[in-house]
């Protein structure tokens, strides 16, 4: 498996572009499994939903809005979030989602405890928290059992006021926070990705 960072700024259609690519090439020609890391340029996102309330009102938003094929409701990605996109061959990972899930959950609470914060999950709930307090949305996609989409960590304060324009992953009431808040220190997307990586290859391990 190789990691790829392809930095920061990256418009959401590129990086949709990228995913789409490195899926074809597993399935065509039986290509390298991929972990793109990246920051996206501003840009909200939601599952092709017919219910796409969490938006709230779209017009009013500070940046666009791409319907995309993964799971979920509305969320924001931007600077100072940290997002990956794992293209794995979930077929040599006994077609199992639920567990593809899971490992993306812990590879980010493992990291998260590197920071000396106390992450975990919450009953029912996709995605990291500490407490009530939500640090990373997932929402993934396959196709033909090849995975794409993936997570989205907040590492810095940049990337939260957007969040408040909208209900995000619909769910009322719900309090962002970001990596550097809950470890009260200053901590880079590029610390955070090096540190996220060893785990993620240790859980993703074929």
């Amino acid at each position: 498996m190789k990691t790829i960072r392809l930095g920061k700024n990256i418009s959401y259609e590129d990086g949709l572009k990228q995913q789409d690519a490195a899926v074809e090439d597993i399935l065509e020609r039986g290509g390298k499994e991929l972990l793109f890391l990246l920051e996206h340029a501003p840009v909200y996102t939601i599952g092709r939903l017919r219910d796409q309330s969490s938006l709230r009102d779209a017009t009013l938003l500070p940046a666009a809005v791409h319907e995309t094929n993964r799971g979920g409701q509305a969320t924001y990605h931007g600077p100072g979030q940290l997002v990956g996109y794992p293209i794995l061959d979930l077929r040599e990972r006994n077609r199992d989602l639920h567990a593809h899930l899971r490992n993306l959950e812990e590879a980010l609470i493992l990291t998260c405890r590197d920071f000396g914060i106390p992450a975990g999950r919450r009953d029912g709930l996709t995605g990291v928290w500490v407490e009530n307090r939500k640090l990373a949305s997932i929402g993934v996609g396959v196709r033909k059992w090849i995975s794409m989409h993936g997570f989205a960590i907040n590492v810095t304060a940049e990337c939260l006021l957007p969040f408040f324009a909208i209900t995000p992953c619909g769910i009322d009431g719900v309090v962002m926070s970001c990596v550097a808040q809950e470890a009260g220190r200053e901590i880079s997307v590029e610390e955070f990705a090096d540190a996220f990586e060893p785990h993620f290859a240790k859980l993703f391990a074929r």
